[in-house]
């Protein structure tokens, strides 16, 4: 059985380990400096960034999720950006990252977002298999322009 809660100072270890195997599966690297800002702001109330830990019965943590709301142009409410979701490889199959999903998709609703949306990889095929089950592909293309300065990954 898998539990979700919003994430806690006290989830900070357990939460580091599946950070660092997320950022690893998405072959990128942050300072440590941007990985603790990051926590700091997960786990403050008054921030804009959201974050929740799935726990399996043992109480280990096999999975996270972040997200935000912001306005948008298209519609009267709030989007809201499911930023990061990670399922540790030992609890894939489990329902876990459905779950986080619907977590998300639970509290947008209670918060009047009109639509909850994320971006993968296109060759992030397993993740798709469950997205396209839950959510609507689009069709559109992700682009960026990286404006932060050097350094802020290590």
């Amino acid at each position: 059985m898998i539990t979700i809660a919003a994430l806690t100072a006290a989830d900070h270890d357990d939460w580091l380990a599946l950070w660092w195997a997320y950022l690893e599966f998405y072959e990128t690297q942050l300072s440590t400096a941007q990985t603790e800002l990051t926590f700091a702001r997960l786990v403050d109330a008054s921030d804009a960034v959201h974050g929740a830990i799935a726990r399996d019965e043992r109480g280990s943590g096999v999975g996270l999720v972040h997200w935000l709301a912001h306005p948008s142009t298209w519609s009267i409410g709030p989007y809201c950006y499911l930023e990061d979701l990670f399922v540790h490889p030992d609890g894939r199959g489990a329902g876990t990252g459905e779950a986080l999903i619907e977590h998300v998709r639970a509290w947008a609703a209670e918060s009047g977002c009109d639509k909850v949306y994320w971006l993968t990889q296109r060759g992030n095929d397993r993740a798709r298999r469950l997205y396209d089950r839950v959510a609507t592909d689009t069709g559109f293309v992700h682009y960026e322009i990286d404006l932060a300065p050097d350094g802020a990954a290590d």
